[in-house]
């Protein structure tokens, strides 16, 4: 029987801990670059602001950013691997409908902002394995 114990064994010395960690941070800091630079976060996105009146949806993608990026950090603190697990597999949907958002709008030529929404979402499919790993990789202490 697992104990909650057995759950604190997950932490820093895990690779999918600061996977996951540095991931969260990343999501953080394009949320806070939406509210403080609409623009420049819109273009970083792959679709650009047309007018002042975008400035308000670049805003609400950052807090919605800021969250996905939130959420996870409690999980991390108190070393909830399984939680941390779910969330953030649940949270794969953004990157990759994101890439399809960026693809209908700007069709299979931009393959800049492609890679990054889909490179983002596959590199977050292999955390979201490492993290429901029982056996996760271990960082040594020498």
């Amino acid at each position: 029987m697992k104990t909650q114990n057995h759950a604190k064994e997950w932490g820093p010395r895990s690779v999918s801990y600061w996977v996951t960690l540095f991931l969260a941070l990343g999501i953080i800091f394009v949320g806070v670059r939406f509210i403080v630079a609409p623009s420049v976060g819109a273009e970083g996105f792959g679709i650009g602001i047309i007018d002042a009146h975008d400035w308000a949806y670049g805003r609400i993608k950052g807090i919605r950013d800021i969250f996905s990026g939130v959420v996870l950090l409690p999980l991390l603190w108190m070393r909830m691997r399984t939680a941390a697990a779910w969330v953030f597999t649940t949270t794969i949907i953004v990157p990759v409908t994101d890439g399809v958002i960026v693809l209908v709008n700007n069709g299979a030529g931009d393959v800049q902002h492609l890679l990054i929404h889909w490179g983002t979402a596959v590199v977050m499919m292999a955390t979201s394995f490492l993290l429901f790993r029982a056996d996760t990789i271990m960082i040594n202490n020498a």
